[in-house]
Parts: C-alpha cells; sequence; structure tokens
C-alpha cells in the first residue's frame, strides 16, 4: 500500500507533546495510508522521528509558516510548495487565527484540520487532545515513547563515564519551564545528598538551569546538562526511578517507562500529570514542602525497583 504524507503543526514544549502523543497514535491509527511529520520547536521536531509514530520533522519556525500570516493571497509560492506536499494537515497551532487558516487552507492541496492547542474540557489534556480530534479516551492513555538503540547506546556510555549502573541510580530533574513551578534548587540538593547515602544519584539540567549547576557541584553530586531529549530519554530508562518538578522532562521520563515523583505546586496534576507509573506530592506554596515530606516516598520508589 503506497504510503502518502501527512503533517501535524504542533507548537508546544515537550511535556505538552509527551500529551499529545495518544492523539497521534490515534489518527495514525485513523489514517493507515498516511505517514505522519511533525511541525514543531525544532528540538521536539528532530526528536519525534522514529520515536513518537513521526517519520520527519521540520521547524515551526520556517519562513513559510510566517507566510502564512501575511495579508490574505501573499502566502507566496513558497508556502504553497512546503505544505502542497501534504496530503493531510492536522493543525493545533492559531485555530482561532482566521487569516492563519485561510492561508493555509489556500496553500494546500489536501484535507486541512484545525484544533485548539489548549482544548477546553475536564480531565487530563492528554484526554482533552483526544476528544478534540473526536475519539473518546481509553484508558489507561497511551503515551509510551519508543526509544532507539542509539538512544540507550549514549546514556550507557554517559552512565559509565560517571561511575553510575543502569537500576542503581536515581535521576534528579530540578527544573522546569517555569521557576512557580520549581521546588527549590537547594531542597533538591539535600535530597541528592540523603539518595547518595545508599545508591547513586544524578543530577540533569536543561539550558535554562545552568545557573543551578553550582548548587550541585558544590555538593560534589553529579551532573549532566544540556544534552539531547534522546539521550535524557535513555537515562531516564535506566533509571532506579527519578524525581522532578511539573515539567516537560518529568513527562519524558515517565513515558520512557521510568518510575518516579513529580511534584506540584500552582498546576493541577488531574489535568498536568505525567502519564505512568508515578506519583504526585502536590503543596502550595511549593516552597514550603519539606524534605522530609518528600523522603518516604523517594524510599519506597528506591525498594521497589522497577
Amino acid at each position: 500500500m503506497e504510503k502518502r504524507r501527512g503533517l501535524i503543526i504542533f507548537p508546544g514544549a515537550l511535556g505538552d507533546l509527551v500529551c499529545l502523543l495518544p492523539a497521534i497514535r490515534e489518527l495514525s491509527q485513523r489514517h493507515l495510508t498516511i505517514e505522519f511529520e511533525l511541525m514543531a520547536r525544532a528540538e521536539l521536531a528532530r526528536f519525534a522521528e522514529r520515536r513518537m509514530r513521526i517519520v520527519a520533522g521540520h521547524s515551526i519556525d520556517r519562513r513559510e509558516v510566517a507566510l502564512l500570516f501575511s495579508e490574505p493571497g501573499s502566502e507566496s509560492d513558497a508556502a504553497h510548495r512546503f505544505f502542497s506536499q501534504f496530503d493531510r494537515i492536522e493543525c493545533f497551532f492559531a485555530s482561532g487565527h482566521e487569516r492563519f487558516c485561510a492561508s493555509l487552507e489556500r496553500a494546500s492541496t489536501g484535507e486541512v484540520c484545525f484544533y485548539p492547542f489548549r482544548p477546553g474540557g475536564t480531565g487530563h489534556v492528554a484526554e482533552c487532545y483526544l476528544r478534540a480530534i473526536g475519539v473518546r479516551a481509553q484508558h489507561p492513555l497511551d503515551n509510551s515513547i519508543e526509544l532507539t538503540p542509539a538512544d540507550l547506546q549514549k546514556a550507557e556510555c554517559r552512565l559509565r563515564a560517571l561511575g553510575l549502573e543502569p537500576g542503581r541510580f536515581v535521576l534528579v530533574l530540578p527544573g522546569s519551564g517555569s521557576a512557580s513551578k520549581n521546588w527549590p534548587a537547594e531542597n533538591f540538593a539535600l535530597l541528592a545528598e540523603r539518595i547518595r547515602s545508599f545508591i547513586g544519584v544524578l543530577i540533569l539540567l536543561g539550558p535554562a538551569e545552568a545557573r543551578l549547576e553550582s548548587i550541585f557541584r558544590s555538593r560534589a553530586l553529579s551532573v549532566i546538562n544540556d544534552i539531547e531529549l534522546g539521550e535524557s530519554g535513555g537515562i531516564a530508562r535506566l533509571v532506579r526511578c527519578f524525581i522532578g518538578n511539573d515539567s516537560g522532562v518529568s513527562h519524558l521520563a515517565a513515558a520512557v517507562g521510568a518510575r518516579g515523583l513529580v511534584l506540584f505546586g500552582p498546576t493541577d496534576p488531574e489535568r498536568w500529570r505525567p502519564l505512568g507509573d508515578v506519583r504526585i506530592i502536590r503543596k502550595q506554596p511549593l516552597e514550603a514542602l519539606l524534605v522530609g515530606e518528600v523522603w518516604p516516598t523517594i524510599t519506597e520508589l528506591i525498594a521497589g525497583g522497577h
């Protein structure tokens, strides 16, 4: 059966994309003759290839996208050449922007469907995305990510260089996309010191958390930062368990099969919790949460292994 090309346009961050994965699976099942490509943030588009039912990725910052916001009828041949390649476009971007929607429909030669980036309704956001595409959610929701052999190989090499063994370390994820969602880094450092007394510990920082590195380095804790998402996922697959904030990388860790604990403050875990084998502790304000309140759950997760 000859495969046709489809495009999913999605503007969200890592956690949003992981929550969209059940809808991506449904779209793939609904349109069996179409191979979907993803237009998203560049690093997410690269990561999605071969791991999230996506065969190719494109940056949402392409010039052709900006052209769709121009005056009606002025999208140019460049936009038409790009978007007309696809037999179907599923767009979760700018669905309320009339000029963009009309321009995308003109630039495309296939069917175009628009959905809200932040769908309304109750329940987990992954369920809301499913309802938006006309599917009733079936539990448990499947947002598992298929890592590549290269992801795991890179992760194993990284762990060996740090003197850590698969299944014998805890991954600490102290960042997120919003400072208001972060448990204080000093608390993560204190917790990591306790963990290190009987099992390995590794701190994973993203580009936005570089300023936190000294807090952990000063305690001689192992830290890695700004690595590719595939390798991050590979490391998370090999943990004993993880602990993190309400963040994209916590969603990633859960989606690759890691057990963990996620700390919530201002956001609602019923809507935003990572799907998978994850415990939740919520406290407002989050900075009032004590290390001693987190410790019992972490010890249970460590004792439980995989």
